[in-house]
């Protein structure tokens, strides 16, 4: 098959969907790779690097499109849907598309030019399919990152010192969500020594944070159904949240740093730490809101920008995968590689509608809007992860 890689067009996205030592590995395989100049340049793989592992390096960005069979990329349908690739007639196109924020008018486009459109955040949370998970693997960093803005924020050091100066003691930092993204942030603040505490409303994680060093917070409130089969948490009702938002108050009004990264499959984020509960913490304190592109989990929280309420710093960011640009893209890069060996069979492209990873993220296909997912969003997984809990991604 002949690979495209075009390059990003998003303003704040700095990966590439395949690095050349993956793109090498599939030349091997037989393929071709063509490669739009620049295309890793942010990430840190200059033209010169992709040349050498075989790919033909193409000055235009359109000519990628007009050549390329598959076309790979981060960001599906360009920056935004406003404005869609030129995606020939026929051809197989993979990466993350935001399948809650696309609309079915854009998907009926993709249709009709007979795109196979696979999105790469619905893949399922099966055994065989760990190894395509961009989701996770974009979660993952963002709760790293997450950890990172947050101690250089802060104005204390996250770890206990013995000084001859005295005693310098831990921060507390709270994570609210233990899924991929949250137990990365925990386990990074553990290791920068921080005292740290975790949430979710999914008790079945309380070892999974515990094993990190954490501490579990445990509310008295019934999460019985809060868990679905996949793992992913379950939206509750407005009493549950209500009761929840009063339970965590104490739990915010101590910490120094919360890192949130809850969200809700194709719906707005819960809102979990209000202004008032915000007010209760110390000045100098950071939130960092993992979902601020769904609305967050912050009153104050604005997407994209570092807001301050009553001393509290309060980052909003929507780009940390982004922002380890040459990590995060060898990882999706892996990603991809894996994935494509999924759909294709003896190098030949072979979809297989009765394959459960095929059919979760095909969004388009043979001229038909066949995504599952958008007719019951709430029930299928998001770009970080879904609970109350964790938003993978937050950010894919």
């Amino acid at each position: 098959m002949i690979l495209g890689v075009p390059s990003e067009q998003a303003t704040d996205e700095a990966r590439v969907a395949l690095v050349p030592s993956v793109a090498e590995d599939l030349i091997e395989a037989g393929h071709e790779v063509l490669v739009a100049s620049g295309a890793g340049t942010p990430a840190d793989f200059a033209d010169a690097a992709y040349e050498e592992a075989g790919c033909t390096v193409l000055e235009e960005r359109g000519a990628v499109f007009e050549r390329a069979e598959i076309i790979l990329q981060v960001r599906g349908l360009g920056a935004s849907d406003a404005e869609i690739d030129p995606y020939a007639d026929g051809q197989v196109a993979v990466g993350l598309y935001g399948p809650y924020e696309t609309s079915e008018e854009t998907l009926e486009t993709l249709a009709d030019r007979q795109v196979s459109a696979f999105a790469l955040e619905l893949i399922p949370r099966i055994g065989r399919a760990q190894s395509m998970d961009a989701l996770s693997s974009m979660a993952s960093l963002g709760g790293y990152k997450a950890t990172l803005l947050a101690a250089a924020e802060l104005p204390k050091m996250f770890p206990l010192e013995m000084t001859a100066a005295g005693t310098i003691q831990p921060a507390d930092v709270f994570v609210i969500g233990a899924g991929v993204a949250g137990l990365k942030a925990i386990a990074t603040a553990e290791r920068l020594g921080a005292s740290v505490k975790g949430y979710d409303i999914r008790l079945e994680v309380k070892e999974e944070v515990e094993s990190l060093g954490a501490d579990f917070v445990e509310l008295d409130l019934e999460t019985e159904g809060a868990g679905d089969e996949e793992g992913y948490a379950r939206e509750m009702d407005e009493e549950f949240y209500r009761e929840q938002s009063k339970a965590l108050t104490r739990v915010v009004a101590e910490s120094d740093v919360v890192i949130t990264t809850a969200a809700i499959p194709g719906k707005s984020a819960p809102e979990l730490v209000t202004e008032e509960m915000i007010s209760s913490m110390d000045d100098g304190s950071v939130i960092v809101d993992l979902s601020a592109e769904s609305g967050g989990n912050c009153e104050p929280t604005v997407a994209g920008e570092t807001v301050e309420y009553e001393g509290v710093t309060i980052m909003g960011p929507t780009d940390l995968p982004s922002r380890i640009s040459h990590t995060a893209s060898n990882q999706f890069s892996n990603n991809v590689r894996n994935f494509l060996e999924n759909i294709l069979d003896d190098g030949d492209l072979a979809i297989d509608l009765e394959d459960e990873i095929v059919d979760s993220t095909l969004l388009t296909y043979e001229g038909t809007v066949r995504n599952p997912h958008l007719d019951d969003g709430a029930d299928a997984a998001t770009e970080d992860e879904t609970e109350t809990g964790d938003a993978e991604e937050g950010s894919p």
